[in-house]
């Protein structure tokens, strides 16, 4: 048999004091700790061969970046730009592109503001030329005769001096027009489009736009779209494409602003003021920059959205040739 243990030899009856390991505070561990990562990070900050090379990988990044970029935009073309043809040259100004030299120049046109017509400014012209004095009431024989009515109702202490020259009819008749000139002239100035604001040429370069592409006007020149193909076992012909769609500008009430081709045009002009204001004025416009991304991801789904249903036509072409546009606009990702 085993030997038998006392009670007081055991070790659950043992009146022994059993000891426990001390209790550090939290807030001794947690000080030296912060102290020590605030001295490493104000060292890292300072010390100089750190800061040279987080600049040498910046800039090594920055150029990595320049470099992909240059072999995207050589192969795909600028997704912002595209390529500068005539017609989009012409947002800046306001006015149509100038014409071939090969071609027959036409006569000089007067460019006004949006919402100024030549022919009515011509004719409010002559109707303030007509509210001069006429001849037949000048008196020759009055010393003080009024040139205009308004004169009549001066003060009469500006008329204290010496008397008025006496004019002849002749002579009234030729400065009365001298003074037409100059007020036309003065009028003309005012009103030109190369004088007017940003919000005015923008005005006129969307509507260059819906006449240059829209369906009102290029379904008498261009065909309409392809029609589809026959099922595999029908014994339907494949319908012909006719060369021009005249039938369809009978149904429009008016100019053509919604469909695709004038949408992407209009886009492209925005783009070109938002991207000209960027490049030279607005770099820190943070605001501008995310409108810009906004407006060149719309017109590249309409893009794609075109591309597909036109499958590469005439219409497809005339938009893409006209507004310098490539593939780095419509395909791919396009990141800012």
């Amino acid at each position: 048999m085993p030997p038998r243990i006392p009670n007081s030899w055991c070790l659950r009856a043992s009146s022994a004091p059993q000891f426990t390991l001390p209790l550090r505070p939290f807030s001794a561990t947690t000080a030296p700790l912060a102290k020590s990562s605030g001295r490493s990070n104000k060292k890292r900050t300072h010390d100089p061969y750190i800061l040279a090379q987080q600049a040498r990988k910046k800039a090594a990044n920055l150029s990595r970046r320049a470099d992909i970029e240059a072999v995207r935009v050589a192969a795909m073309g600028d997704p912002v730009r595209g390529i500068p043809t005539p017609f989009v040259e012409s947002f800046a100004t306001g006015k149509p592109p100038p014409p071939d030299p090969e071609k027959k120049t036409p006569a000089e046109k007067e460019y006004l503001n949006y919402s100024i017509k030549p022919n009515l400014l011509k004719s409010q012209l002559k109707q303030s030329e007509k509210l001069a004095v006429p001849l037949d009431q000048v008196k020759k024989d009055e010393r003080s005769a009024p040139r205009y009515p308004w004169d009549q109702f001066k003060p009469a202490y500006e008329n204290v001096g010496p008397a008025p020259e006496i004019l002849s009819a002749e002579e009234i008749e030729v400065q009365r027009k001298k003074d037409h000139e100059r007020a036309a002239e003065a009028i003309q100035r005012i009103t030109a489009l190369g004088n007017g604001s940003s919000k005015n040429r923008m005005k006129v370069n969307v509507a260059r736009c819906i006449d240059t592409f829209g369906r009102h006007n290029t379904d008498r020149t261009m065909p309409p779209r392809a029609p589809p193909l026959p099922a595999v076992n029908s014994k339907d012909t494949h319908a012909l494409r006719p060369a021009t769609n005249v039938a369809a500008t009978a149904k429009r009430i008016g100019p053509d602003t919604g469909s695709s081709e004038v949408q992407i045009a209009i886009l492209t002009a925005k783009i070109k003021t938002l991207a000209d204001f960027l490049a030279t004025r607005g770099k820190g416009d943070k605001h501008n920059k995310r409108n810009l991304r906004l407006l060149v991801h719309r017109r590249q789904k309409l893009l794609q959205y075109l591309r597909r249903k036109e499958r590469g036509g005439p219409r497809w072409q005339h938009c893409i040739e006209t507004l310098g546009l490539t593939e780095g606009t419509w395909q791919g990702e396009i990141s800012l």
